[in-house]
């Protein structure tokens, strides 16, 4: 196989496929730096009016008045609504759960009630002809609470945690029972780790704010420009909540600035703008403000108890990991924390156990890599300190426990290039030089240190489809239901859809994000080139089967006696391998048929069968360097290498970018995220981007991304396991194991902050 070096520094493959593997730029790119790309509210409607939202100042407690009639005289306001004059919507819990949502609870209603959830929630809509008369009068209402006790202290109601009731799609739950006897082998064990780390709440803040423009037609249809990642998803929420036939209600979103698993769930401003919409029979936007955007979901709250122990040789003997979370009082969200501490490495005797505690805050929602990044990071930290008690280097000790099947599930995995992860990266990082001893490497006032940590994620895929449009002039239009949250699903897709079905990249074009296409599931999980790309592949091998016949209508037969597997596709063209000459074109092919056009569209399943005796996953493996200052405390990430078993990588070029946001962000949570409670009032206090930190330029510098060569024929037809997740899954392990090595400090809580070392 011919390979070249690509400027990121992997081989890429240069003749399996004419685009898959190669760097491609973004085929949206053109769109989005010369603002042509459109945003939920960015789009044009005529005679529109505004929405501005007034939240809740408590967190619990009954409204007793507002004064909605003295704002509607305030010039330019057209309605406030509250609860006390908005439409009904549907009465049952079941109608306003969305794909996502827990299979029990109650969704959160927006207006629907006098009664308060949580503080910031909202309890009022203010509509205008213009956005400024919306904002001015919002500041004028005036809400009257009688206030109720509220809990908003995770840790002071522990004695309240109690395991979760249901489950909800993709959620795994932890093992009902022990694996060995944990207990016997902890209490006979060599060395042994007992700890307990804790992470705050943590918030998605992208930078594209969320907002909704519902334009109301004529005819009484809606036209919702939303900001999601799942159209279908918040088209079916809008029809059961509202009454509405999916004929009614069509949702775009082209693009997203950003969503990390915010977009998942409908946010409320889509409730408010159909309400105020089909209550008014005009179009309405709402948008979220800033200060909103930390009001409706976040990484919840954890506090994880481990024990770790090996035998005298380094062998993992025994982990127990119990992890408690904090979730709404009325809706259980749940992730997978904890079992990933028995599947990561091997260990006859392990017991998992995760449980909830309802508080009076919003329900929390996935946030990039749910479960995975909470629970490795407490496990990964604890496993460095079980490493360092048994006088071994961290990486030969993972790499003494390598574990070859999962254990939680008894499978093997359809690929784990997990052992040359370690190798490359730890050669491309120097690990070999690293001491064991923290505090041995210092320069001028700064403490060196270098910690490493494991990362893993599920390699998931589920149902969707795609459709093709192949025109007589030999341009292909593909699409499906799907999003683009910024990961490069337009690109990827594109260069797919080449490569199966023959068509020249730049004749080629790929829609997405209209509830209207062919079906595909949210975007999350890191399932969306295993999914959707999947579905692309297959339809173009049925496109590819229909051309076949055409071309034998064609004079002259110019493919004679061939069959399919003779031919080759390629720029809009099939000929018979090695004899180019003989060939027909698509457009020649349609021509034959009578065709200006061929369209044609499939679903693609899971292969279960196939599946269900494997375990899939993709692996990482981090490497981070940080300085100290001895004397004050304050803490640098100098560079991080990261190596990916990801699968098949299809575009190099935004797979690096993926990953290197993903670092980004694993640098952000070890270092700098915190949401701040003020549990004397049940409300954040830093919900604005001068407070709730995050990295800026000046706190990143070397990232180094690897990707390991990954054969996979199980996972998917592609062999791309995805890398959204994977990328910061093990980050701020790495980076704090770092910072112990340097300062010989460890630091159980997160953030890590110059306080917490001094």
């Amino acid at each position: 196989m011919s390979v070249l070096k690509s400027i990121f520094g992997q081989d890429v493959d240069t003749t399996s496929s004419t685009y898959l593997g190669k760097p491609t730029s973004r085929v949206d790119g053109p769109a989005k730096v010369t603002g042509g790309a459109k945003y939920a509210a960015e789009f044009n409607v005529p005679n529109l009016l505004y929405g501005y939202i007034v939240s809740s100042g408590a967190a619990r407690g009954t409204i007793r008045s507002i004064n909605a009639a003295e704002v509607e005289q305030v010039s330019g306001v057209v309605k406030v609504f509250t609860h006390d004059n908005a439409p009904k919507t549907a009465y049952l819990d079941r109608s306003h759960r969305d794909q996502i949502a827990p299979d029990s609870g109650s969704p959160f209603r927006p207006l629907y009630q006098a009664e308060l959830e949580y503080s910031f929630q909202p309890v009022a809509l203010v509509v205008a002809d213009s956005f400024e008369a919306a904002r001015y009068a919002a500041s004028l209402v005036k809400v009257e609470y009688d206030l109720k006790p509220h809990e908003t202290d995770l840790r002071a109601n522990l004695g309240k945690a109690h395991p979760p009731t249901d489950t909800r799609a993709g959620y795994v739950s932890a093992p009902k029972k022990p694996r060995g006897t944990p207990d016997e082998a902890y209490a006979a064990a060599a060395h042994k780790v007992e700890a307990e780390y804790s992470q705050p709440i943590e918030f998605h803040l992208p930078m594209e704010s969320y907002a909704s423009t519902a334009a109301y037609g004529e005819d009484g249809k809606l036209t919702i420009y939303q900001k999601t990642q799942g159209v279908q998803n918040c088209q079916e929420y809008v029809c059961s909540v509202f009454g509405l036939s999916s004929g009614d209600v069509q949702v775009i979103s082209p693009y997203m600035g950003g969503g990390f698993g915010s977009g998942l769930r409908p946010t409320y401003d889509i409730y408010l703008s159909v309400l105020a919409a089909t209550a008014l029979k005009r179009s309405v936007r709402v948008s979220m403000t800033r200060q909103q955007m930390f009001s409706f979901s976040h990484r919840p709250e954890a506090i994880q108890h481990l024990k770790l122990a090996a035998r005298e040789d380094g062998m993992l003997d025994s982990v127990t990991h119990t992890a408690i979370e904090e979730t709404s009082q009325n809706e259980e969200y749940l992730e997978t924390v904890v079992n990933w501490s028995g599947l990561m490495y091997n260990c006859p005797n392990v017991r998992l156990d995760h449980q909830l505690v309802n508080l009076d805050l919003a329900s929390p929602a996935d946030m990039r890599a749910p479960g995975a990044v909470t629970g490795l990071y407490a496990y990964e930290c604890a496993v460095d300190e079980l490493a360092y008690q048994a006088k071994m280097d961290p990486l030969a000790f993972r790499e003494k426990n390598y574990a070859e099947k999962d254990q939680n599930a008894d499978k093997i995995f359809s690929s784990k290039e997990l052992r040359e992860a370690y190798r490359q990266a730890a050669a491309r990082f120097g690990w070999k030089d690293r001491p064991l001893e923290p505090r041995s490497m210092k320069k001028g006032s700064d403490l060196i240190g270098w910690g490493m940590a494991s990362g893993s994620w599920e390699a998931m895929q589920g149902k969707a489809a795609a459709k093709l449009v192949l025109t007589a002039d030999g341009k292909l239009l593909a699409s499906s239901a799907t999003s683009d949250i910024g990961t490069g699903t337009y690109t990827v897709m594109t260069m797919i859809a080449a490569e199966f079905s023959g068509v020249a990249i730049e004749d080629v074009t790929f829609q997405l994000g209209d509830s209207s296409m062919v079906y595909s599931p949210v975007e999350g999980g890191s399932w969306t080139v295993s999914s959707v790309g999947s579905a692309v592949k297959t339809v173009c091998g049925e496109l590819r089967a229909r051309l076949f016949k055409l071309a034998g209508k064609v004079d002259g037969a110019p493919l004679g006696d061939a069959t399919i597997e003779d031919l080759t596709f390629a720029n809009g063209a099939m000929h018979v391998t090695g004899n180019p000459v003989r060939n027909v074109t698509y457009t020649e092919a349609l021509r034959a048929g009578k065709l200006d056009r061929l369209e044609l569209d499939t679903t693609e399943l899971p292969q279960l069968a196939k599946q269900a005796t494997h375990a899939l996953y993709s692996h990482s493996s981090v490497f981070a360097e940080v300085s100290v200052d001895e004397d004050l405390g304050t803490i640098h990430v100098n560079r991080v290498v990261s190596a990916i078993a990801g699968g098949r990588i299809l575009n190099p070029k935004t797979a690096r970018s993926q990953i290197m946001g993903a670092i980004v962000w694993g640098i952000s949570m070890a270092l700098e995220e915190e949401g701040m409670l003020d549990d004397h009032v049940g409300r954040f206090m830093n919900h604005n981007y001068a407070e709730y930190h995050i990295p800026v330029a000046a706190d990143i510098h070397d990232i180094e991304v690897i990707f390991v060569p990954e054969h996979d024929e199980v996972v998917n037809p592609l062999g791309a396991k995805g890398l959204g997740e994977i990328g910061m899954v093990g980050v701020a392990a790495a980076v704090t194991n770092a910072v112990w090595h340097a300062t010989g400090k460890r630091v159980r809580s997160l953030p890590v902050t110059l306080d917490k070392l001094l």
